[in-house]
């Protein structure tokens, strides 16, 4: 199949604005618990009432600093509750938001306010402070810094108490469902960063047509915690779906908070991206192997899969149920567990999960609904929905949405979430985006029959070799990261002979394997990368990896890197995912040695 589309379901009027959920649930929901905030240890409650309440002062104090309709106002900070108050407060001054990673150097950060034009930025840090304090003469469109480590919300608060809340509603509904929303900086895994112009009808209509297929989770009984970047897209559309359908939301931005976190908030259901769920099933293995109960987990995990391949086709064999139902004791309730308890959803993105992951969620008891989208789509353009779920799949397109596979094999897509362009880049707009309104993702793709869309390779990606044969990584780098000691995995091999693999070892599962295999507890990565024991690991995982794909296109050789990528390294975006330019160009040796 080359095209496919649902009919749209939702229609965005005119005059919507993301913030008009906030007003509209203080009205007729006053006393309900939007958003639960983190206070001293514990739990602290905010209802559609109050949170109204502080959007209107805070906005009231952006209105009284000057910020006007449509300027732009730069956000640097990590997940946490005053990330959400500002960015609605931002919208209801009829401003438009620019997130920044927090983790950005101040050479990015640079580019961002530079390129945006922001008149103002509110930062998390003294160290976030710091890095704008110094580019401050080089800004000249910028005016006032806000820390929220600094009150910035209370700063905010007092300036705008001679105002009236009137002044607020005039202000946020005077533009329409097409004035600019925000400016999402794509994350760069090649290149600048580039400003995608999304719209208030971009976001509403993306976030109203996925939540509504989603409705378990986003529901005024459900709940979940936000520890993914607000600052990309993929977090920034369940923030405001979960708003916009009454879904209790709170927020963590340290990683080492977030066992602690998911234990206390036990929220009905999570987002997050491939590796984190290969992580949680890796860790859960090996803790199984090392309490001498690895026999235990392998046939839970082969139950699993199975119970939920058999869902599938309508029927679990009664010997199967009871299986389960006797490891859903031993072994998946401790996995839920880990989750708070309560977790019975997840949504995943950024990157494919693939079949065996899927399968062992259900089976768990977690679904995972798998989709596919970019920053310029308003995240997800097709998403597995309930009654509509297809497990190794990104889902068909949302209601609305058309999906179109190109002669070259890449996805095309077209309805109201397609952003509005580049900011001041006409020149990528136009090669983004063709006359009738078709965005070119860069993604290689197949629809299967039913309309799911399976995403089979990044075309920008694809290797060809010296023989001609053109190679997509993902098969074998999706494959190859499943295995619990490989972190990182990156296939090279473009105008080469054969094709090579870059491999980094996870380093939370290495003291372990380490352990196991004998090797002296001083002995880091870097010592054992030529280690015969750890070569033969690695080796049957590239045997595992090789079953998916023709001899042409499996992996010959490998080299075993020093350590892991990382983002502070530069090697990985914020959002996990490779910048294959810059592992190219660090580690151009072992590329070499492989070829040599």
């Amino acid at each position: 199949m080359r095209e496919f589309t649902v009919p749209a379901t939702i229609t965005i009027s005119a005059g919507a604005n993301l913030s008009d959920v906030v007003f509209d649930h203080a009205k007729n929901y006053p006393s309900a618990v939007s958003l639960s905030r983190r206070v001293d240890g514990g739990w602290d409650d905010v209802t559609a009432a109050r949170f109204a309440e502080e959007v209107t002062a805070v906005a009231k104090g952006l209105i009284a600093s000057g910020i006007g309709r449509g300027d732009r106002v730069a956000l640097m900070s990590r997940t946490r509750y005053e990330w959400t108050l500002l960015d609605y407060a931002i919208w209801a001054a009829g401003a438009v938001t620019v997130p920044i990673y927090e983790t950005s150097s101040t050479e990015q950060v640079h580019w961002i306010l530079s390129d945006s034009g922001a008149v103002a930025v509110v930062v998390e840090t003294a160290e976030h402070e710091a890095i704008v304090d110094s580019l401050r003469s080089e800004l000249p469109d910028l005016g006032q810094v806000w820390r929220i480590e600094a009150d910035a919300v209370g700063t905010l608060t007092g300036t705008g108490r001679g105002l009236d809340d009137e002044e607020v509603e005039r202000r946020r509904t005077q533009g329409n469902a097409d004035d600019l929303a925000t400016v999402i900086y794509t994350s760069g895994t090649t290149g600048r960063p580039k400003g995608c112009r999304l719209t208030h009808r971009n976001l509403l209509f993306a976030v109203l047509t996925a939540a509504a297929g989603l409705r378990s989770m986003f529901n005024d009984t459900s709940s979940t915690l936000l520890f993914l970047p607000l600052a990309h897209v993929y977090g920034r559309v369940i923030q405001c779906g979960a708003l916009a359908y009454r879904a209790r939301i709170g927020h963590t931005g340290n990683i080492r908070d977030l066992p602690a976190d998911l234990a206390a908030f036990k929220p009905t259901f999570v987002l997050s991206v491939p590796r984190v769920f290969e992580k949680v099933y890796n860790t859960a293995r090996q803790r199984a192997r090392a309490d001498g109960k690895g026999r235990i987990f392998d046939v839970a995990e082969r139950i699993a899969i199975s119970y939920s391949e058999a869902l599938d086709h309508g029927r679990v064999p009664p010997h199967l149920r009871v299986l389960h139902g006797l490891f859903d004791r031993l072994v998946y309730g401790k996995l839920r567990a880990a989750l708070g308890g309560q977790c019975r959803a997840a949504i995943s993105g950024g990157a494919p999960l693939g079949p065996r992951l899927g399968h062992f969620f259900r089976g768990v008891g977690i679904t995972v609904y798998e989709g596919y989208g970019l920053t310029e789509t308003s995240a997800g353009a097709c998403v597995n929905l309930e009654g509509a779920l297809k497990i190794g799949t990104v889902g068909r397109p949302i209601p609305g949405v058309v999906v179109r596979i190109a002669d070259d094999g890449e996805i095309l897509l077209r309805g109201d979430n397609i952003f509005a362009g580049y900011w001041r880049n006409e020149q990528a707009t136009q090669d983004a985006l063709d006359a009738d309104g078709w965005f070119r993702t860069g993604d290689i793709g197949e629809i299967d029959a039913d309309g799911y869309l399976t995403i089979t390779g990044r075309k920008k990606e694809l290797l060809v070799t010296a023989g001609g044969k053109n190679v997509a990584p993902a098969v074998l780098e999706d494959r190859l990261r499943a295995h619990p000691l490989i972190s990182q995995a990156m296939v090279v091999g473009d105008r080469q002979p054969f094709v090579g693999c870059l491999v980094t070892i996870d380093p939370e599962a290495f003291p372990a394997w380490r352990q196991a295999h004998g090797k002296p507890d001083s002995a880091t990565v870097a010592d054992l990368t030529e280690d015969a024991d750890l070569r033969g690991e690695i080796q049957a995982a590239i045997d595992d990896a090789n079953e998916a794909v023709s001899k042409a296109e499996a992996i010959k050789k490998f080299r075993i890197l020093p350590r892991d990528f990382t983002e502070a390294g530069g090697e990985l975006t914020p959002t996990m995912k490779l910048k294959r330019n810059v592992v190219l160009k660090e580690y151009a040796d072992e590329v070499n040695a492989i070829y040599a």
